[in-house]
């Protein structure tokens, strides 16, 4: 069996593909996106998650079976020495608090398969099924693989969400046992996605062409995030780019939110996303015009 590093399964997701849809999030990204909401779902490995208004006041159970010293507590805080810490889980173990959590377990796809097949019901009166996102799940190529090709033998239909950032070898084998693609298009321009996502964008757009011709069908992914990519000038440079190409007429509009900034604060890590705000409706209207005259099909979400 196959196994992975997943950081959240998540229930009743409507916004991840057709239907009601079970989304599992794969642990690892080989993008640093500016805006990114799930930096959870960044490094490869397990971390510490803290939620210091949880803890308890009168409770020093992690300090005392922490074998690193790593924990330090004040009667407004608790705080993790990352330096010190050795993921021995065992803090999160006694916490009854949830104060103290990891990010990042590893399952089998026979795990995570029994766990999908819990909300088949769901599924069958929705068109729905399961997502996987991330995080990227094509840094776990093999896990994926195993992952989409079980649900597909049990009926499931199959969703992945992706960057695209990734060999193409990688995406042509996931293709098999995919059913629809979710695809991030966020800056046409390669100096400009390679400061705000740290990658270039060559092989994510070379990727798609790719992807285009295979007869599985993609929606587009746009995140709008002010001052970064929601100018009319990206805007029509990424209309352009999809309308030359087959099989791509849907595109969903991902205004950008502040959910991630606490919970970079609780991974102990540094954000400049507090410093974006969100899109105003009026903006969102105006770039869903824009896409809409070039013939697309574009939803809010989803």
């Amino acid at each position: 069996m196959a196994k992975g590093l997943i950081f959240d399964i998540k229930r009743y997701a409507i916004h991840d593909g057709p239907g009601i849809r079970t989304t599992v999030f794969f642990k690892g990204c080989p993008l640093r996106c500016t805006w990114c909401h799930n930096p959870e779902g960044q490094e490869s490995f397990p971390e510490i998650i803290v939620n210091p208004e949880r803890c308890g006041e009168e409770c020093d159970l992690c300090l005392s079976v922490c074998p690193q010293d790593a924990i330090s507590k004040d009667e407004n805080s608790i705080r993790i020495d990352r330096a010190k810490c050795d993921l021995c889980r065992k803090c999160t173990d006694v916490c009854v608090y949830e104060a103290l959590k990891i990010a990042g377990q590893e399952f089998t796809d026979q795990e995570v398969l029994k766990e999908i097949e819990k909300d088949r019901i769901f599924f069958e009166e929705s068109d729905g099924g399961i997502t996987c996102s991330g995080g990227e799940p094509l840094m776990q190529p093999d896990f994926l693989i195993s992952l989409l090709k079980n649900s597909k033998k049990k009926g499931i239909h199959t969703t992945v969400d992706t960057s695209g950032y990734a060999s193409f070898d990688v995406l042509d084998k996931v293709s098999k046992y995919t059913d629809f693609f979710l695809y991030d298009i966020k800056i046409m321009d390669d100096k400009k996605h390679k400061k705000f996502t740290g990658v270039s964008n060559k092989i994510i757009l070379e990727n798609l062409k790719k992807l285009s011709k295979s007869g599985t069908p993609i929606a587009a992914r746009i995140p709008v995030v002010p001052g970064i990519n929601d100018d009319d000038k990206n805007i029509r440079a990424i209309a352009g780019f999809l309308l030359s190409l087959k099989n791509i007429r849907q595109i969903n509009l991902l205004p950008m939110h502040r959910g991630g900034s606490e919970k970079y604060k609780r991974l102990g890590k540094k954000t400049m996303s507090q410093a974006l705000n969100p899109p105003s409706e009026g903006k969102i209207e105006r770039i869903q015009g824009i896409l809409t005259d070039f013939g697309f099909l574009v939803k809010t979400g989803g």
